[in-house]
């Protein structure tokens, strides 16, 4: 038995508060472990399942040297919805090829707007890897046919097809321009902000310009989206717009300018990124020292092809 488990299992069960020091036994558990496991996680309090997995996610972000993978695709089935909803969130960072079909059962059927939402957006990782040909044709086509299915469903919640837009924008089909396209032109502002969210994972120049037009958004949202997607498109022309941003009143839109600036690259964005650096705090200049350290790698290494080709007019 993996070291740890049982310690772990006793400390789940237990009245005491849940300490993260007793949750690594959780690690890397096999078939044996999680015979147990399953026994008895659906006798522990909701509340307590809830603090679990939060942890167990943070832990999961925080470091790589646990796996707590087997005890995440277990709870994708617990009754509770935020313990679904965060087990999907644990399993962000997974390529398994085998999280497809359950992933995409929970986006057809799960009772949870939230549930589905989390699951339609962690589907985009396997669109993208189906683009790297990564994944084999016939999973990449199911999984974009599940999202495209979310999208076009007329009782389908707004909150599900948004991250469904955002996850399908990966994919090189021609129909996924035209369903950008609606949601940038859909009254539900939050449904803009993810169709200028997926401009910039779509690697196609046609949104330059719009991506562009939103940095001057009243919505800081907007604008902090559209900053991330001038750098992921690589908009040159973008550079001076973004100049502005880095002095913008919020703080998450300072910091999308400084990244889309350095991901950029050229002498403008870094005389850009060094009057910042002269002129921020603290977590300003981090900001900036990151950015012109990929500044600076873009700068050194040979060009490399885009991924992704633009697409035809």
């Amino acid at each position: 038995m993996q070291p740890g488990f049982w310690t772990s299992l006793q400390h789940i069960t237990g009245r005491s508060s849940i300490s993260v020091s007793n949750l690594y036994g959780l690690s890397g558990v096999g078939k044996e472990e999680m015979e147990l496991f399953s026994q008895v996680w659906p006798k522990v309090p909701v509340e307590r399942r809830r603090r679990v997995l939060k942890l167990l996610v943070e832990l999961t972000e925080s470091t790589f040297a646990v796996d707590f993978g087997a005890v995440f695709r277990f709870c994708l089935s617990d009754e509770d919805e935020e313990v679904r909803k965060a087990a999907i969130e644990g399993l962000w960072e997974e390529e398994d090829t085998a999280l497809i079909d359950p992933l995409v059962n929970i986006l057809k059927n799960d009772p949870s707007v939230r549930v589905r939402a989390a699951a339609a957006s962690i589907l985009g990782r396997f669109v993208l890897l189906g683009e790297l040909e990564e994944l084999k044709a016939e999973l990449q086509t199911l999984v974009e046919e599940a999202l495209l299915e979310a999208i076009h469903s007329p009782s389908e919640d707004l909150e599900v097809k948004r991250r469904a837009v955002e996850a399908i924008a990966f994919s090189g089909r021609k129909d996924v321009r035209a369903v950008i396209e609606d949601a940038y032109h859909h009254e539900w502002e939050k449904m803009r902000i993810s169709a200028v969210f997926a401009m910039g994972r779509s690697a196609d120049s046609y949104w330059n310009e719009i991506v562009i037009a939103e940095l001057r958004s009243p919505d800081a949202e907007m604008r902090c989206e559209a900053a991330r997607a001038c750098g992921e498109l690589e908009i040159a022309e973008a550079v001076p717009h973004l100049a502005p941003l880095t002095q913008d009143p919020d703080r998450e839109v300072q910091e999308a300018a400084i990244w889309a600036l350095g991901h950029i690259g050229g002498a403008e964005a870094r005389r850009i990124l060094e009057k910042c650096y002269e002129e921020g705090d603290e977590v300003l200049r981090e900001a900036v020292e990151e950015a012109l350290e990929y500044l600076e790698f873009l700068a050194s290494s040979p060009e490399v092809p885009s991924l992704s080709e633009d697409f035809e007019e």
